[in-house]
């Protein structure tokens, strides 16, 4: 006969685990469906019932299928504070309630499993200690990059190795939409509308095509990689809203691919460690890993000193990926429960500083418009070299304009800081020879 250890938590070794709901949208039915469906299978791997004990929703007149009505509940304030309820689940998004609600959870003694980045990239420290002094766990895997397992591979798996940099693809709806412009050579609009028909991009796109949702991921993926403290506040930001085809077709003739990434790097500055965290368009070479992801898929790149690159690839979102990464925190929280320990907190000992984007070092592809006549292409280089700027290739296409014969002038730079590049496209635009800067895009992954 086996012999129940005694529960850390209080009460009886094999009484069930109480999870609270936050949210049944796409990701929180699904949640509910997976612990109804697997109760048996998740009971083996837990060592305990998980049970919900109760879902937390804005209007419980809606009906959804498989799930028991009598769990639904209004007051979330009631749910997370009470006595019976040992683990919780938010699945609701935004910083309010959610920030509210998950730290009565954690005052309550309970462990909390979240999806939200916006919340994590704003407030992180304060959820973190708040967690450190009840003793519970915060635990967030499908925050960022949806089924792929890249949390935990940084804040465990690679806790003994030196991180120098994260790179990735972290926003499915960018993804879409450059990959449709590449392959297609339709339009930024075209496509944008049709990623909002089937479901990929929101009515207001706003977070995803301008870069705030990527944002929040490179923050969070900063901070655990660096071991320090980074927010939304401190993500340099750009959309992919001015990417033209333009770009795209000039991407290709440099046999590169356009994609929106997330770039969190360490480096030795000045005799000091510091960190870049950026997400932004940038032109990458199609030798490179991350040019191959295609559709509404996530990838990320970790590159550190012992274990070289290490690639991380899959469905960045949607109900049942989402809900997959966090049933594994669940049942990590809820295995931890039963030991009567905690995983893993926030490390953030290091505290490098974040450089300002001026200070970044990479490499530049600059698209003009000029005058066709003789002088004018010593002109533009002899800018480029006023500033520090050295061009690695050049390339000139006839527009053929009836007015004057105009030409377009292709660079790409050798690596240079963003500062001196701003400086040199500045001056540029003031030439009297250059009609128009076109385009000025980074050039990564070399």
């Amino acid at each position: 006969m086996t012999t129940l250890q005694s529960d850390p938590t209080g009460g009886p070794a094999d009484r069930p685990l109480r999870v609270a709901l936050l949210g049944c949208g796409v990701v929180g039915s699904a949640v509910a469906r997976l612990l109804t469906e697997h109760a048996s299978d998740l009971t083996a791997r837990v060592g305990r019932p998980l049970e919900l004990a109760g879902i937390a929703v804005r209007r419980t007149n809606i009906d959804r299928p498989g799930i028991d009505p009598a769990l639904f509940t209004t007051d979330a304030d009631e749910l997370v504070a009470r006595d019976d309820v040992d683990l919780v689940v938010e699945v609701i998004g935004g910083i309010e309630p959610a920030r509210t609600l998950i730290l009565s959870a954690i005052a309550n003694g309970a462990s909390v499993v979240t999806a939200n980045k916006a919340l994590l990239a704003e407030d992180g420290p304060r959820l973190f200690e708040a967690a450190e002094t009840a003793g519970v766990d915060l635990y967030y895997e499908a925050a960022v990059a949806g089924a792929i397992p890249i949390i935990r591979p940084l804040r465990e798996s690679l806790v003994g190795d030196d991180i120098t940099t994260v790179m990735g693809i972290v926003n499915g709806t960018t993804n879409f939409i450059l990959d449709k412009m590449h392959t297609e050579g339709s339009s930024f609009d075209d496509v944008l509308a049709e990623a909002q028909a089937l479901g990929y991009a929101e009515a207001d796109p706003t977070a995803d095509v301008e870069g705030f949702d990527a944002a929040a991921k490179a923050a969070i993926l900063a901070g655990l990689a660096f071991h320090s403290r980074v927010t939304a506040a401190d993500v340099h930001r750009e959309g992919i809203t001015e990417i033209s085809s333009a770009d795209i077709a000039a991407a290709k003739l440099m046999d590169c691919t356009v994609k929106a990434l997330a770039i969190c790097t360490s480096e030795e500055v000045e005799g000091e460690r510091r960190i870049s965290v950026r997400t932004h368009p940038a032109m990458i070479p199609n030798s490179h890993p991350l040019a191959s992801v295609g559709g509404a898929y996530n990838a990320v790149v970790v590159e550190s000193t012992n274990a070289g690159r290490l690639m991380f690839y899959g469905p960045g979102a949607g109900g049942d990926p989402t809900a997959s990464a966090v049933m594994g925190d669940l049942v990590t929280i809820a295995r931890n429960r039963v030991r009567g320990a905690a995983g893993p907190g926030e490390s953030a000992y290091a505290q490098r500083p974040v450089m300002g984007m001026g200070e970044v070092v990479t490499r530049y592809f600059i698209s003009l418009e000029v005058i066709d006549q003789p002088g004018v292409l010593a002109t533009v280089a002899a800018s480029f070299a006023e500033h520090g700027v050295s061009v690695q290739t050049m390339r000139q296409e006839a527009l053929h304009r009836a007015e004057d014969g105009g030409a377009r002038l292709v660079l790409v730079t050798h690596s240079a800081p963003e500062s001196a590049l701003g400086a040199t496209v500045d001056a540029l635009a003031n030439l009297s020879e250059v009609h128009e800067v076109l385009s000025v895009m980074r050039v990564e992954g070399e």
